[in-house]
């Protein structure tokens, strides 16, 4: 029997991580889940198809990479109930079933070629995956230094949070008409909509309620770079304020945090190397942009004197504001630039995805302010009762 209160208990931040990765792998298989169609085979027909006639040595690594943070996954999730090669067989089973039900559905995609030999590396790295975390469970959900640490520095309900603030960096990757600037789908939405339809509800409204009124309002106000210093401050301090919930009191908070930044000024940098022709590496650092950095920087560290409730409270009204401002504002003359240089190329369905999480962070970052306001409303209830 434990003597620890953390030892022998499921990992909740496992689960939820490998729920969100496996969706992460269902939206890169299927995407762009258009263009449905049956070519008279049926769903498991490649399962007997010959080795592919061209293959390169970035498609079989990028399977079994792509699958072994599955198979790693799995086994953390599994714990405590399997353990050790009964995990290892877990996580090589689900990656095979996970994996062979993509191939089989990508059979009435347009635009993916169901493949045995994709099966194949991606069981591979599922397998490799749950091997190399399997002698590390117990260190690291049991009696290990980063159980323990996660135990005194973050809160014991923290994981939800713990994702969004691990997701935010990535969230950021994709061009935005503002550095920072996520969560513009409705204005995307808005564009894509059939003119008709925007006429009929346009109609419904006085001129003075249409959105290129108050857009052309908006930016009469401030100039251009003001608006991205604005917008950058007020995402970086929602999401940084957000990411700081979830520290306790006597953890490293500002030296965390600024790792944090760091990380996502990198991952930032890596993603637009990788995507933009050369020369526009670095375009997206606009002295507007550069300006927000730093001042979003100061007022997470500012923040961290502030009570829980109140950065929480700060958090929510920053996401507000700053999701009214991007869906408002005319888009500026660079971004068209900058979108034009980012290549698809090989990384189509990675760029899909970079697209939803920068349209949907701040949304699921409100649910969970909001999710937390109830909570904390229902224990003020019982404590009065």
């Amino acid at each position: 029997m434990s003597d620890q209160p953390w030892q022998r208990r499921p990992s909740v931040l496992a689960r939820e991580a490998l729920v969100l990765y496996t969706a992460l792998i269902v939206y890169g298989s299927w995407y762009p889940f258009s263009g449905w169609r049956s070519v008279g085979l049926g769903p498991f027909a490649y399962l007997f198809d010959p080795m592919p006639q061209y293959l390169t040595a970035f498609d079989v690594v990028t399977n079994v990479l792509g699958y072994m943070p599955f198979g790693a996954l799995v086994v953390l999730a599994a714990y405590p109930r399997w353990r050790g090669a009964w995990a290892i067989a877990l996580a090589f089973l689900l990656g095979v079933l996970l994996s062979g039900t993509m191939e089989a559905v990508q059979t009435y995609l347009p635009t993916r070629v169901a493949s045995n030999l994709d099966l194949a590396a991606n069981a591979i790295g599922a397998l490799l995956g749950a091997a190399m975390m399997a002698p590390a469970t117990d260190a690291l959900l049991d009696r290990g230094f980063l159980r323990r640490l996660r135990m005194l520095w973050f809160e014991r309900d923290s994981a939800a949070l713990l994702c969004l603030a691990a997701l935010w960096p990535f969230a950021t990757m994709y061009p935005t008409p503002r550095l920072f600037g996520v969560g513009d789908w409705p204005r995307a939405l808005w564009l894509h909509a059939d003119p008709v339809m925007q006429d009929a509800l346009l109609a419904w409204l006085p001129a003075a309620a249409h959105v290129e009124t108050w857009s052309a309002r908006l930016a009469a106000c401030l100039y251009s770079d003001a608006w991205e210093t604005l917008i950058t401050t007020l995402d970086l301090f929602a999401a940084g304020a957000l990411a700081s919930l979830a520290m306790r009191l006597r953890t490293p908070r500002v030296r965390l945090l600024l790792l944090w930044i760091v990380l996502t000024v990198f991952i930032k940098i890596a993603a637009t190397f990788l995507q933009s022709v050369a020369g526009l590496t670095f375009d997206w650092a606009t002295p507007g942009g550069l300006s927000g950095l730093v001042c979003g920087t100061v007022a997470v560290l500012l923040a961290l004197k502030l009570p829980r409730a109140w950065r929480a409270a700060l958090a929510a009204v920053a996401l507000v504001v700053a999701l009214v401002l991007v869906n408002l504002l005319p888009v500026t003359p660079y971004f068209d630039v900058v979108l034009a240089g980012w290549r698809q190329g090989r990384y189509l369905h990675l760029n899909g995805l970079a697209r939803w999480l920068a349209w949907m962070w701040p949304y699921a970052a409100l649910v969970w302010l909001a999710f937390s306001v109830e909570r904390a409303w229902l224990r003020r209830r019982r404590r009065l009762s």
